[in-house]
């Protein structure tokens, strides 16, 4: 099964980031290493969240296009990137995210595959 590891940055893990990019990077790359070593890592890419803007694209009641800068949904969580793995199940998704030893949120999504 497939699934969307989703990762979200928040106020403190940016701060944390901040203060020792180094080790965070080692820690991060580490982590992605051992996914992709076991074979179980299909893609994924980190946002540039400290460059660039967000900008949001929605449609009104009527259908015409609204453009706003910044993310979909403000908060103090915002996106940070995302890893698809290719694993048995549900459970060794829950596990491969829980290795991350980095301070950010990581949210597990099923994919639709197609047939």
């Amino acid at each position: 099964m497939k699934y969307a590891l989703v990762i979200f940055e928040t106020d403190e893990s940016r701060k944390r980031i901040q203060t020792d990019r180094d080790t965070h990077r080692a820690a991060y790359e580490d982590w992605i290493g051992q996914i992709a070593a076991a074979g179980k890592l299909v893609g994924g890419d980190a946002l540039d969240t400290e460059q660039a803007a967000a900008v949001t694209v929605r449609r009104t009641a009527d259908g015409a296009p609204t453009v706003t800068g910044g993310p979909a949904h403000p908060g103090e969580e915002t996106l940070g990137g995302w890893f698809v793995i290719d694993v048995a199940d549900r459970e060794e998704a829950v596990e491969l995210a829980k290795a991350l030893r980095t301070s950010e949120t990581v949210e597990i999504r099923p994919l639709l595959e197609s047939a």
